[in-house]
C-alpha cells in the first residue's frame, strides 16, 4: 500500500501510466482480475495492525520503552515490476499505421466543421478497424441483444459484468442489458525485429 506522503507522480508519468494499463486490462485477463481485486481491497487496515501506531505513540508519551516486538516490522517487500507496455505500444503502433489515430487524436479538431470530422472520422475508423481485426478476434461478452432484460445470478464475474444504475441488495440482479461488453478471444501481434523501439508508434518521414 501507498504511503500517504509519497510524492505525487507527474502528470505525463500518470498519463502514460493509464493508457497502459487501459491497453493491459483490455487484452490480459489475469492482469484484469488482479486490477479488479486491487480495486475492491478495503482500505482501512486490520484493527491489529492499527492499535500498533497508538501503542507505540502511549509509549512514547509515557517514556517506557516499547517492547521488542513492538518496535520490530518485517522487511518491505519487494517492489512488484511494472507492467509491460510493449504489447500495447505495439497495437497502438498498429491503429497509427492503419488508421492515423494518434494523428486524429493529436489533432485539433474545434475548429473543423462537422462535415470535415465526420470525413476524418470515418477514414480513421476504417483504418482501425481493419487493424483491429487483423490482429485480434474479438466476441461479445453476453450474447443477448442489447435492451433484453437479464437475470445475474449470485457468483457472476465481475470482470465481464459491471453493473450500473440503482445498484443496491445483493445478487440476484435482474435489468436490461445496455452493453453486451467485448472480450478478446485471441490476439495475433507481429514479432518485433532486432533494436525495434516500441515507443516509437512511428517514424517521422522526411522527403527528398
Amino acid at each position: 500500500m501507498a504511503d500517504l506522503h509519497d510524492p505525487p507522480l507527474p502528470w505525463s508519468t500518470r498519463l502514460w501510466f493509464a493508457f497502459a494499463c487501459f491497453f493491459r486490462v483490455l487484452f490480459d485477463p489475469r492482469f484484469a482480475a488482479r486490477a479488479w481485486q486491487a480495486r475492491e481491497a478495503a482500505a482501512a487496515l486490520p484493527p491489529a495492525e492499527r492499535a500498533e501506531p497508538q501503542k507505540l505513540e502511549r509509549a512514547r508519551k509515557s517514556g517506557a520503552a516499547p517492547a521488542p516486538e513492538a518496535v520490530e516490522s518485517e522487511p518491505a517487500p519487494a517492489p512488484a515490476p511494472a507492467p509491460g507496455v510493449s504489447s500495447a505500444l505495439q497495437l497502438l503502433s498498429l491503429l497509427q499505421r492503419e488508421g492515423r489515430l494518434v494523428d486524429f487524436l493529436e489533432q485539433d479538431i474545434a475548429s473543423f466543421g462537422d462535415a470535415d470530422v465526420g470525413v476524418a472520422a470515418r477514414m480513421v475508423h476504417e483504418g482501425c478497424r481493419k487493424a483491429l481485426r487483423s490482429h485480434a478476434k474479438l466476441a461479445p461478452v453476453r450474447r443477448e441483444e442489447e435492451g433484453a432484460k437479464v437475470t445475474l445470478e449470485s457468483g457472476y464475474n465481475p470482470s465481464e459484468i459491471k453493473l450500473i444504475g440503482n445498484v443496491s441488495g445483493s445478487a440476484p440482479y435482474r435489468g436490461a442489458l445496455r452493453h453486451r461488453g467485448w472480450r478478446v478471444d485471441e490476439l495475433s501481434l507481429p514479432t518485433p525485429v532486432a533494436g525495434h523501439d516500441a515507443r516509437i508508434l512511428a517514424p517521422a518521414e522526411v522527403e527528398l
